[in-house]
């Protein structure tokens, strides 16, 4: 085990593992390619000489190195040609029968000092090893799709696995340009495991009809930076594969998190598995097409002004944070003529002069002209009291996230605007009909939750409660289009969209390091490199505030009184020591005080 890995087998040549070949003969690796399909072994070679044929046209490598290249892959369709093998990864289809019987096979092949590993995210590792005649070389080795592409590798270690053998892949992997994060045997790991529960919590928010496809992805995206939507990413890994995976997570966790969602279920059965058969959550021109195509779900475009909404002049925004002043400088630049009140003239200049900052960057930027920042600023009038909201025809509170102050403000608000103006709430978690019923006016009252920093993020939830009218409904999703957001919309329950399907995703890292499964940093790493985050989740728990999160964390367990939505307890300890993140200078990590 302790030989170099110069020679390298690949059992099952599908997507998955015509990729890994492709990695390991641009490393300069002999690689046996297998597959019973001959087919598929043509398919493979195929790919290979396309993807090195687009690399010598972008000039990455020259004509004689893709020769070197493909002369290293040679393909079989017997088992026998591993006999030469320093490692064999086996990518087939995901069985324990058929991953026990290519094991059995290769004990009888391979040397006695060749190491065997399995590409499975879903089963056990230690169960294949231990009806293997050798289980202390056999492991984990998983890729990411595509392959090439994709940094991260999951090295899989069971209980029988001998650390030579480890030590030896993870090299490898080091080799291949990969980086390796060594994870114990659990379904899932540690990318699909956090991964994986977060897209089955998305497919049953959609079976729920809370929400559409379009505005759950769309959410997603825009909310939080991520490459694909929760739904468009379950049609790309296959339908029928992520309910494969959810099932063995679910049998080892028994977590009501990771059990299928039932649509997860009925779409395999009925065949409707993601873009590989043409249909899934979308529909795709053709089996194995990305282009997604209208059916009937898809929503019907109504053009601008066309919605039968209210007209919108004049805005007033009452708050003096972060929040406050970037949803002022976003009407602001929109057009519209905006009041910013604060407890206090004086809190509500200050506001201002935060806003003028934030132009002048733009302005330094080139994203903006002085003329256009200062005509912008000119539209921002400062006040210190909500009684200069009289004549606004939309109202956005952006206080403090408390039911009382709140509930007080939309009562104040309620006396003080004139009839029809619309009047919305930023709240992240707390419910918007109880706002809503502070007033004699609950039709009028509806969600607007803009994400931070607001002038950047593109995203707005448009929350409508039990008693908003569709015209006030209307009215703020063309004023969102105005303003130059994407409108989502969502009902009137914790957590709406993103925080809702966010925040379970981050408590349940944080259970993995509570249960010493993986380190921060290996956490962090194998959402970012394996999922495509722009942050990991211990990064994002530190900005966001660890006391923000719990509080989010209670209010999700309290609305949906699911247990796996318990706030993790080292979370509660770390928020009780005053560890809050990056704002105290120690949460998860320690920062360098300012």
């Amino acid at each position: 085990m302790d030989t170099p890995l110069n020679t390298v087998a690949v059992v099952g040549l599908g997507t998955m593992g015509t990729g890994i070949a492709d990695v390991l003969a641009r490393a300069g690796r002999e690689v046996i390619g297998i597959d019973i399909s001959e087919q598929a072994a043509r398919r493979a070679v195929a790919s290979l000489e396309a993807s090195t044929a687009r690399a010598v046209a972008r000039e990455r490598i020259t004509e004689e190195e893709r020769r070197d290249i493909l002369a290293r892959f040679r393909t079989f369709t017997d088992l026998q040609a591993a006999a030469d093998a320093d490692l064999v990864i086996e990518v087939v289809p995901e069985t324990y029968e058929l991953k026990q019987q290519v094991f059995a096979a290769l004990d009888t092949v391979v040397a006695p000092t060749a190491i065997l590993a399995t590409g499975t995210n879903a089963l056990s590792v230690t169960r294949l090893a231990a009806q293997s005649a050798h289980p202390e070389r056999v492991l984990g080795l998983h890729f990411f799709n595509p392959a090439p592409a994709m940094k991260l590798v999951e090295v899989v270690s069971s209980v029988l696995t001998a650390p030579p053998a480890v030590e030896a892949v993870t090299r490898l992997a080091l080799d291949l340009g990969k980086e390796p994060v060594a994870v114990g045997d659990r379904p899932g790991f540690v990318a699909d495991g956090l991964l994986f529960g977060y897209l089955n919590q998305a497919a049953a928010m959609y079976e729920s009809k809370y929400a559409s496809r379009e505005d759950i992805d769309a959410a997603m995206k825009l909310g939080c930076g991520l490459p694909m939507g929760p739904l468009e990413l379950l049609d790309l890994i296959g339908i029928d594969t992520a309910r494969t995976v959810l099932e063995a997570m679910y049998s080892d966790s028994h977590d009501r998190l990771h059990a299928p969602a039932p649509i997860l279920g009925q779409l395999t059965e009925a065949g409707l598995t993601g873009r590989k058969t043409g249909r899934g959550f979308y529909t795709y021109e053709g089996p194995g097409s990305a282009t997604v195509v209208a059916d009937a779900q898809t929503p019907a475009t109504i053009a601008a002004g066309a919605g039968g909404g209210r007209q919108i002049r004049s805005v007033g925004v009452a708050g003096s944070g972060t929040m406050a002043s970037g949803i002022a400088e976003v009407f602001a630049k929109a057009g519209y003529d905006v009041v910013l009140a604060a407890r206090g003239l004086e809190k509500a200049e200050t506001a201002k002069s935060r806003i003028a900052k934030s132009l002048s960057r733009s302005v330094d930027k080139g994203r903006m002209t002085a003329a256009a920042r200062d005509e912008t600023l000119s539209r921002i009038t400062p006040a210190g009291a909500l009684e200069a909201f009289a004549d606004v025809d939309l109202a956005v509170e952006a206080v403090a996230e408390d039911l009382g102050v709140k509930q007080q403000l939309f009562a104040s608000l309620d006396k003080i605007c004139k009839p029809g103006a619309v009047l919305a709430t930023t709240t992240s978690s707390l419910p918007v009909v109880a706002c809503a019923r502070a007033t004699t006016r609950p039709q009028d009252v509806i969600g607007m939750h803009f994400f931070n920093p607001a002038p950047a993020m593109k995203l707005v939830e448009v929350v409508r409660t039990v008693l908003t009218s569709d015209e006030v409904h209307a009215t703020v999703r063309e004023v969102t289009a105005r303003i130059r957001k994407h409108p989502v919309d969502c009902g009137d329950r914790a957590g709406f969209i993103v925080n809702a399907l966010l925040f379970p995703y981050l408590n349940n890292a944080i259970k993995m390091v509570q249960e010493h499964y993986a380190s921060l940093d290996d956490i962090d790493a194998a959402m970012r490199l394996g999922g495509g985050y722009p942050m990991g989740p211990f990064e994002l728990l530190d900005v966001v505030g660890l006391d923000v999160s719990l509080a989010i964390e209670k209010v999700l367990h309290a609305e949906f009184r699911d247990p796996g939505l318990a706030p993790a307890p080292l979370l509660e300890h770390l928020v009780a020591a005053g560890c809050l993140g990056r704002k105290t200078g120690r949460g998860f990590r320690e920062y360098a005080r300012r």
